[in-house]
């Protein structure tokens, strides 16, 4: 994505969340996965090119299990811009979950054996505010001679337009990404944000989480207590969030204020005593690092 440090333990990484994600956008709200069903998976892999070995890391990846037996392997992508490459992309983390199963044939006697195969599933989480108008699959992405064409296969991608989603499809979300769509959906459709009263899970991923999306960093700065985890609501953590703005913006004024008196104060002495700049600045206990800034207010070029 544009921004892509949604922090190590992000909201989506939480299996209650990230089931939810699969069971609403795969699976239209059945509960098919269960968070219990749910293993962590490497996140980085690598590929060799130009003599090299490079690393790609997936945003979360996920094994879907059965037991002790891998269902699928499920990842996800969050874009904040569109990405006309992001088939090209996704093909290599897929094409990475493939290889791993075929280096993964091997016993604990060392002995090689074919163990069973399972799909590999990306779902590329699209949060910006136009409508996805790229690529969705490899063929788009390639500039391919007509004979060619029989000979190269094709390669779709899962991308889901986060804020373009139906009002009935974010009612089947039940966990705290329910919050985050709710949000991009309301702007896009009313231009405002009207937030639910249902209390929040995991608040400071949330938060983490609209902060790199929005880039409205008042998301990470807002103070929310430990305890409040599971008790607080949107529309209160907006309330903060709101706060925090006046408080930045007073406080921003008050300098600034602050600031043009002095400047004011160190034009009353340049035209009224004879003084000369420095032995001005001097009176008013200016700092040297300072001195540049005022010389410009009074000035002007």
């Amino acid at each position: 994505m544009g921004e892509k440090d949604i922090t190590e333990k992000s909201l989506e990484a939480y299996d209650d969340v990230f089931s939810d994600i699969i069971n609403v956008l795969l699976f239209d709200g059945r509960q098919l996965v269960k968070e219990d069903e749910l293993s962590d998976a490497a996140p980085l892999s690598q590929y060799k090119a130009d003599g090299r070995v490079h690393g790609q890391e997936r945003d979360v990846a996920k094994y879907w299990r059965n037991g002790s037996i891998r269902i699928c392997l499920y990842g996800l992508e969050n874009q904040t811009d569109i990405d006309a490459d992001i088939p090209l992309r996704v093909i290599g983390y897929d094409g990475a979950g493939y290889r791993a199963q075929i280096l993964a044939d091997k016993g604990e006697d060392g002995k090689k054996f074919r163990k069973p195969r399972y799909p590999v599933v990306t779902l590329v989480l699209y949060f910006g505010e136009k409508r996805w108008n790229m690529h969705k699959s490899l063929l788009e992405c390639l500039e391919v001679p007509l004979e060619l064409k029989p000979f190269v296969s094709d390669y779709k991608v899962n991308v889901f337009e986060i804020a373009w989603l139906e009002p009935e499809t974010v009612a089947k979300f039940r966990s705290d990404f329910r919050i985050v769509v709710d949000y991009f959906v309301q702007l896009r459709m009313n231009n405002e944000y009207k937030p639910s009263a249902e209390t929040i899970r995991h608040v400071h991923e949330v938060l983490q989480l609209m902060a790199v999306l929005t880039k409205d960093r008042r998301f990470e700065e807002v103070q929310i207590p430990p305890r409040a985890e599971g008790e607080i609501a949107m529309c209160e953590v907006l309330d903060r969030v709101e706060k925090k703005g006046f408080d930045l913006g007073h406080h921003d004024g008050f300098i600034a204020g602050q600031r043009e008196g002095i400047a004011a104060s160190l034009r009353n002495l340049l035209a009224n005593t004879g003084m000369t700049q420095t032995q001005a600045m001097d009176a008013l206990g200016i700092s040297q690092g300072e001195r540049d800034k005022y010389a410009a207010m009074v000035n002007p070029s």
